[in-house]
């Protein structure tokens, strides 16, 4: 039995009523990679030493060779989705500022104990961080022991909508049958924005009534929550607005290619829901 940092260690006994139980390897304590091992289980997200049994396998995450900056993009990109500063993010990970601004600006490969400390602090995996289960879809996580799902209200569904994004929008094609898109959406004086080409299918959502859809899943903590947003698109026409959409946009779209065409949803009904812990 061979490991590297990242793969899951599965236990799943043959005997009738045994519980199945995984985790993450985080910590090695011999070069080829044998046991024993460190694991962060994923029940109780505890760490312990562990030496692997007949009834143990390994699951080999795939992580490929991260490209230089990778790992400090997605570093940059949990923190400042937590909100956490840099300071505070250094002090969790027990390494220097200068280090992590150096980590989250430039090439860097850091080694596995600085990225052990980097996950602790952001509450994420070393896989996340090197980009493994990037081809697998979001929610393979464990559910939470007792979930609680409500409701959110209009004010907390238009913060969570943000200033930008990617969700995906529901439309008919042209024979008649449903699709959902993924689109880079902006928010502009409560409307939902996204540019397209003129020939692709988003742009027959022109003229009805759609879904758009955005959503969040935290695979580390079994949490997350939807918007769903109903109404009218049209095309954005004055080419003032246009200009201003255009300028004012955080990113271009990540299809690439000319997409000059300007939808916009006006929201007629905007629901929402979150799944936390009861206790919350």
């Amino acid at each position: 039995m061979r490991a590297h940092l990242g793969d899951q260690l599965v236990i799943e006994s043959p005997t009738t009523g045994a519980a199945r139980r995984d985790g993450e390897i985080v910590g090695l304590h011999h070069e080829d990679g044998t046991p024993p091992y460190d694991v962060r289980w994923a029940d109780t997200d505890e760490v312990t030493l562990v030496f692997p049994g007949p009834d143990a396998h390994i699951h080999h995450v795939e992580h490929g060779q991260p490209n230089p900056g990778d790992i400090g993009r997605r570093v940059a990109d949990e923190r400042r989705r937590q909100r956490l500063s840099r300071g505070e993010t250094a002090r969790r990970a027990r390494m220097s500022p200068e280090y992590l601004a150096y980590l989250e600006e430039r090439p860097a490969d850091p080694n596995a104990a600085t990225l052990i400390r980097l996950a602790d602090a952001l509450g994420t995996t070393i896989t996340a961080l090197r980009g493994g289960g990037i081809d697998l879809p979001p929610g393979q996580g464990h559910a939470l022991l007792h979930p609680q799902l409500r409701d959110l209200s209009p004010h907390e569904c238009r913060a969570r909508l943000s200033t930008h994004g990617v969700g995906r929008i529901a439309v008919s094609t042209s024979d008649g049958s449903p699709a959902v898109v993924p689109v880079n959406y902006e928010v502009v004086d409560d409307a939902i924005v996204f540019r397209t080409a003129p020939d692709s299918l988003p742009a027959a959502a022109v003229g009805t009534e759609i879904a758009f859809e955005v959503d969040h899943v935290d695979e580390a903590l079994g949490q997350g929550w939807s918007v769903l947003a109903v109404g009218p698109a049209g095309v954005v026409t004055e080419p003032d607005v246009v200009s201003r959409l255009a300028q004012r946009a955080h990113t271009m779209p990540w299809a690439g290619g000319e997409r000059d065409l300007w939808v916009s949803i006006r929201p007629e009904r905007l629901t929402g829901r979150r799944i936390t812990p009861a206790e919350q």
